[in-house]
């Protein structure tokens, strides 16, 4: 059974037991568009729980939203999942980002608090019958991002509907409706009431979408920028080439980088990607025929943290997107680095983003794509050994050789262990006469 089976298996008993039931939202919309959904959920005027005695198994995941979720049969091991809610209406959002009451209403007035046009559809899949209240059929096909009502008052309910007014046109190419978007340009300074973690998981979607370009140049453009990513702004106008003539600005640069990752980048990539050359403002500098902008890459890597801290990015993301920032250049001298460094670096569990940012980043300049080329290559050829080999060395072997614990162990061992990885020390007799030399040097 697939999730849409179930999903029409579900309406199909909610209308058995007598109450109206309807695919709402996103799944109603991604089917006109012959999308697969995401998800399906569905909105039906049975009360939570009367939905829970008609499915033997539910979670309550919402239950003072009207909302249950109902769960089927496993495939691969998890179950199909629907969410199942009852039709309201939402009264008062005095913080700006929930409902301070949630009234159970008809399925226009389900259809009315909706957020836009487009995503406040219903179907019904047994009759295969579309209930559009709100003219969402009509906007999608004229590609018109719409609030539904008073925009104003949309986005005043739930603050971070201007964000997702962004996604949702860029995702599927849609242009926002001038009112739209006049609310949303008025009222991106309010953004901030939202938490940093529903702010983080917007772009998070945004960032990783094939029109992500589209979305980024949208935030700006409607005044999302300065509030949630500020360090972004001087990017605008900041000159790329040489200064007598300027190929193009920093901004333009890094959008075109972002363009480059392909279809599918992690949200990590994605990220770094976006806050690449974030250090350059704040490191140029001139000489008579270029500009310079000597540790950007470092500035960068903190900024970077400051930001991935600020979203409340899990530690895993936020150290990932900082490493590429500082690393974005790293591996263009490739065939002049150490072999030592630079197997050290193609062991890091990040190589694959750090060659797509440097692949994306060469491609945005036009420029040769050896040094990722080189570093592939040699992905390929080197086995798991060349690149992680043995140590011939422990620190347990320093002890019995009479040595007394120290920094001098680290010392020694990183030496030796860096000479396999060079190829200048492969057997453990060339390992003690490096240690042997070492010792005397320390003692001289």
């Amino acid at each position: 059974m697939t999730e849409r089976d179930f999903a029409i298996s579900v309406v199909k008993r909610l209308q058995e037991a007598g109450y109206e039931a309807l695919w709402a939202g996103g799944c109603v919309r991604d089917e006109l568009l012959e999308q697969t959904p995401k998800d399906y959920d569905i909105a039906t005027s049975a009360r939570p729980e009367e939905v829970r005695k008609l499915f033997r198994r539910t979670v309550a995941v919402g239950i003072s939203f009207g909302v249950v979720e109902v769960l089927g049969p496993r495939q691969v091991g998890e179950p199909l999942t629907v969410q199942v809610a009852t039709f309201r209406t939402d009264a008062g959002y005095s913080d700006g980002r929930r409902p301070d009451q949630v009234v159970f209403a008809t399925a226009r007035d389900d259809a009315l608090r909706r957020d836009f046009t487009v995503n406040g559809m219903f179907f019904d899949p047994i009759k295969g019958q579309l209930i559009d209240y709100v003219g969402g059929q009509q906007d999608l096909r004229d590609r018109i991002l719409r609030a539904i009502g008073d925009p104003y008052l949309r986005f005043t309910e739930d603050k971070l509907r201007l964000l997702r007014a962004v996604r949702v046109a860029s995702r599927f190419d849609l242009a926002l409706e001038p009112a739209t978007a006049a609310a949303v340009k008025a009222m991106a300074d309010q953004l901030p009431v939202v938490s940093a973690e529903r702010i983080a998981e917007e772009l998070r979607q945004l960032l990783v979408h094939p029109r992500r370009t589209r979305g980024v140049n949208l935030l700006y453009d409607l005044g999302l920028v300065k509030p949630i990513l500020p360090e972004l702004l001087p990017m605008k106008g900041f000159p790329q080439g040489p200064p007598a003539a300027p190929v193009c600005d920093l901004w333009d640069h890094v959008m075109t980088v972002l363009d480059m990752l392909g279809p599918a980048p992690s949200f990590p990539l994605a990220m770094a990607a976006l806050l690449h050359d974030i250090g350059k403002p704040r490191t140029v500098g001139r000489t008579p025929d270029r500009y310079t902008f000597h540790y950007h890459e470092h500035v960068g890597a903190r900024l970077a943290d400051e930001i991935g801290l600020r979203l409340k990015l899990s530690n895993a993301e936020r150290e990932r997107i900082a490493w590429l920032v500082e690393k974005h250049q790293y591996l263009c001298d490739a065939r002049q680095m150490k072999t030592s460094k630079l197997k050290a670096m193609l062991t890091h569990p990040g190589i694959g983003e750090l060659l797509a940012l440097h692949r994306a980043d060469a491609l945005a300049w036009n420029r040769s794509l050896d040094h990722v080329e080189y570093c592939e290559f040699l992905l390929r050829v080197w086995t798991p050994e060349d690149l992680h080999p043995r140590p011939l060395i422990t620190g347990h072997d320093l002890a019995k050789r009479g040595l007394p614990p120290g920094p001098i162990f680290k010392k020694l061992l990183d030496a030796v262990y860096e000479a396999q990885l060079d190829g200048t020390v492969k057997t453990l007799e060339q390992a003690w006469e490096l240690i042997d030399r070492l010792l005397r040097e320390e003692s001289a």
